[in-house]
């Protein structure tokens, strides 16, 4: 097995000039995990077919890395909604129906899990306020984002002061959509349009999630910054859920990424 030395996060220049060594974020890839075959490395999915007991030593080896206890790390079940969990003190390790996560509380590492959808991490880092949202289309589109900054106003975070990162996430270059799925969107907005461009199949178009993610967030009125990196195309540090289908394989892993509030 490896251990936890070998876990490789990635980190966004944003979020670190702005919240300097107060603060403690990590995109994690599958790499430095236990895991085996179709999830291979650091499946963090309690949710998945995986091994428990693998997923339980992926998830611990994540919550050391922030150097806090297992039982600090705090997710949700992710529900593809704009519900967002205040975490505090009265953490119990329950992971409640929503989609992300917010806090005030030092020593807590929000987390949320991804295949594809976009995980943005936030920080005010002059309130020590900080937020992890899980952002799929459907997310996005039902103002997750937006709820998430809302939630962190509500301790204290100050809109201008923001800053979020959207971390791994499928480009529009792998993310074709049917005809259905551009009709929903345009209907909600017909300024969406941009954020599709034909396939090539009739009917169909190519679907820009991260740009979108993007414009939601500096619309908010928060300084965003995206990876820019594909979860489809790099399958060697991530699991990808579209990869999986288009393969028929029976399952996929989830990797996280996560923040918290150092202490004091």
């Amino acid at each position: 097995m490896q251990d936890d030395a070998s876990l490789s996060p990635m980190q966004s220049p944003l979020l670190d000039a702005a919240a300097g060594p107060g603060i403690a974020h990590g995109f994690f890839t599958r790499q430095g995990g236990v895991s085996e075959g179709i999830y291979r490395g650091l499946n963090v999915g309690l949710g998945s077919n995986d091994d428990q007991a693998r997923v339980g030593e992926n998830r611990a080896r994540v919550a050391r890395w922030f150097d806090a206890e297992p039982r600090r790390l705090a997710t949700v079940h992710q529900i593809h909604s704009p519900d967002v969990i205040v975490v505090d003190e009265s953490f119990d390790g329950t992971r409640p129906d929503a989609d992300a996560l917010v806090t005030a509380t030092p020593g807590i590492v929000l987390g949320v899990l991804s295949a594809d959808c976009g995980p943005v991490l936030f920080t005010d880092p002059e309130a020590r306020v900080i937020g992890a949202a899980h952002a799929g289309w459907k997310g996005t589109l039902g103002g997750v984002l937006e709820s998430t900054i809302a939630a962190m106003v509500s301790l204290g975070a100050r809109r201008e002061r923001i800053v979020a990162c959207l971390g791994p996430s499928i480009s529009r270059q792998h993310y074709e959509v049917g005809p259905e799925f551009v009709e929903r969107f345009l209907a909600t907005d017909a300024r969406h349009a941009p954020f599709f461009s034909p396939s090539g199949r009739n009917g169909h178009a190519m679907f820009d999630l991260p740009g979108l993610t993007i414009e939601k967030l500096t619309e908010a009125g928060v300084t965003a910054e995206d990876l820019n990196i594909c979860t489809y195309a790099d399958e060697d540090r991530f699991f990808s859920y579209r990869r999986t289908t288009h393969r028929q394989e029976p399952d996929y892993g989830r990797q996280i990424s996560a923040i918290c509030l150092r202490e004091v």
